[in-house]
């Protein structure tokens, strides 16, 4: 039988796949599109994925020795600035295997343990 755990991964991996599987596809012509009516381009939206699996790490998971900058959420709206390539597919994979890692260090058991982290409900691992 599959744990909570496991479950949760396959799910949220399954989710992603309609966004990841455009990933190998795209080019930096491509970060700079927008899909009116919206102010915010491809490379904004790929940045901003990255910094909310980030955060949910420390504001969810508490861990504190994450380092996140959140441009997108401090700027707020599309600046321009999100139109490398590489930099932006490194900064989506170490988000995602970031999150992917503290997920995986959970067990059934935390799952059904809340504590309250900043406005936040999460699992406290101290």
């Amino acid at each position: 039988m599959k744990s909570t755990t496991q479950i949760l991964l396959e799910l949220w991996q399954e989710g992603r796949t309609r966004f990841t599987n455009q990933l190998p596809l795209l080019t930096e012509e491509a970060l700079k599109k927008r899909l009116l009516p919206s102010l915010n381009s491809v490379g904004f939206l790929i940045s901003h994925i990255g910094d909310v699996e980030l955060l949910f790490i420390q504001n969810v998971f508490g861990v504190t020795d994450v380092k996140v900058i959140a441009k997108t959420v401090i700027a707020q709206k599309d600046t321009g600035e999100w139109t490398n390539l590489h930099e932006l597919l490194k900064y989506f994979d170490f988000s995602f295997n970031s999150l992917k890692a503290m997920v995986e260090e959970q067990t059934n058991a935390d799952w059904e343990t809340n504590h309250c982290h900043q406005r936040i409900w999460y699992k406290d691992k101290s």
